[in-house]
């Protein structure tokens, strides 16, 4: 064979073998793991407005227990389960939430071996089959009516170099996704509540009384040390009872006091017993009856009854009236100890000395009848049935009468309904302030008068 006919030979096999690679050789596929990369999570979730519910679950890894935190809203209001149900403002908060969640997309696949969880941190806080305390995420579940699933994911660790990115799980599944989120969940119970605790406008405030008082809870008599009297004159001038002529009430520190009160904040609540709460919703009425168990609820939280009928706390009291007749009555109870849940809606045994200090707060409101005087009523009224062309000079002076009475009328039941409203807000609860709050509203005669300059 001539060395022509062999190199067509060897040409014509080589030929042969890439026509057979070609036809055997597997066409090119996408790995499953990307398939759904770049996805939205919840497709179906379009309306942030349909969201009724927001549960997050997180977990403490000292406590080795999830802590949940859940907002609802049902028969006809928003509430917070987690905390006795107490009332939400979150419908505006819930929404923004719903709407944050609403098109966060599967970015980038990251794992599918769910030994990879625990460093992600997508364990699911809720997971009991796991020994492992760490690596466990936030579960974020938003719900519609009827408990219809909107959406529910796990967030885990931020993922490094790649700033706002996440590590993200759905429930139940392996895969974990690396996800640009910049999602507004709070589980702060602050945030979720009427930040305005007393609703009290400032420049309303006319008088204000720091009772200086504390009680021996053994033998239950109480030390009276001072009681100082706050009173606003013409130009939002405060003086004090009792001062003397070369003394004045400190500008700053009253300017700070009037501030804490229209800001103050409350960092937990804990429900009153039924009996309790519902007596103090008609303690305008006169009279409070009070059972074994409200009676061992309140002196657990510094609390106690005097001889007379009148409710002390261990630790003084204020009291500050509005110009709408409103008397507010701040007691201040036992400390409160912890932090966290334990002080936003944990329980009581809390051990003396744990991290935090707060202390508890009871609130009542009454309604001054002395705050307006009441004018002359009108000798008669018969310039009613007349055209104001017709007035005589007595019809006038006793329209002038009639107007002052009405608007003096119309001042009084404003008030009474104002401190009724209250009063059914406050009852139901002890609050819990921090202990700066405390320290900036239990101030002293020391504390407020000084020297004139």
């Amino acid at each position: 064979m001539n060395e022509m006919k062999k190199t067509m030979i060897f040409g014509g096999v080589a030929l042969g073998l890439m026509l057979l690679a070609f036809v055997t050789a597997p066409s090119p596929v996408t790995p499953d793991a990307f398939l759904d990369q770049g996805e939205e999570f919840f497709p179906e979730f379009t309306d942030p407005n349909v969201a009724t519910s927001l549960e997050v679950i997180n977990f403490d890894e000292e406590a080795g227990e999830a802590v949940p935190f859940k907002v609802i809203f049902a028969n006809g209001k928003w509430s917070i389960p987690s905390h006795y149900d107490y009332p939400a403002d979150g419908k505006d908060r819930l929404s923004k939430t719903a709407a944050s969640v609403m098109g966060i997309k599967k970015d980038d696949f990251r794992s599918d071996n769910t030994s990879d969880h625990e460093a992600c941190g997508v364990i699911d806080p809720l997971d009991e089959s796991g020994a492992s305390l760490t690596g466990r995420g936030q579960r974020v579940t938003i719900k519609g009516e009827n408990e219809v699933v909107l959406a529910d994911f796990i967030v885990g660790n931020e993922i490094p170099d790649r700033e706002g990115f996440r590590f993200v799980r759905v429930p139940e599944q392996r895969r974990v996704y690396a996800v640009r989120m910049d999602i507004d969940v709070s589980t702060k119970f602050s945030d979720w509540i009427e930040a305005d605790l007393l609703q009290v406008d400032k420049s309303k405030l006319s008088e204000i009384i720091l009772k200086d008082y504390s009680i021996n809870e053994r033998t239950r008599s109480v030390s009276r040390r001072d009681e100082l009297v706050l009173t606003k004159n013409v130009g939002d001038v405060w003086s004090a009872d009792r001062m003397r002529k070369d003394e004045e009430v400190d500008k700053t520190k009253m300017d700070d006091l009037v501030k804490n009160l229209d800001e103050l904040t409350i960092v937990g609540i804990r429900p009153k017993p039924a009996g309790l709460s519902a007596s103090l919703k008609r303690i305008n009425d006169g009279g409070i009856e009070i059972s074994q168990e409200a009676m061992f609820s309140l002196q657990s939280r510094g609390f106690y009854f005097a001889g007379d009928g009148s409710l002390l706390s261990n630790e003084g009291e204020l009291q500050a009236e509005t110009s709408d007749g409103v008397i507010y009555t701040l007691r201040f109870g036992e400390v409160a100890f912890g932090s966290g849940f334990d002080v936003s809606a944990g329980a009581d045994e809390v051990a003396e000395g744990a991290p935090g200090e707060n202390r508890y707060l009871f609130i009542t409101t009454e309604f001054n009848d002395k705050a307006f005087k009441e004018p002359r009523q009108p000798r008669n009224t018969d310039f009613l049935s007349k055209a104001d062309s017709l007035f005589t000079s007595n019809d006038h002076a006793n329209k002038k009468r009639y107007d002052e009475y009405e608007k003096w009328k119309t001042d009084v039941q404003n008030g009474k309904e104002l401190s009724e409203t209250l009063n059914d807000r406050f009852a139901n609860w002890y609050y819990v302030i921090s202990s700066a709050s405390f320290d900036k509203l239990n101030l002293t005669r020391s504390d407020l008068v000084k020297k004139k300059s």
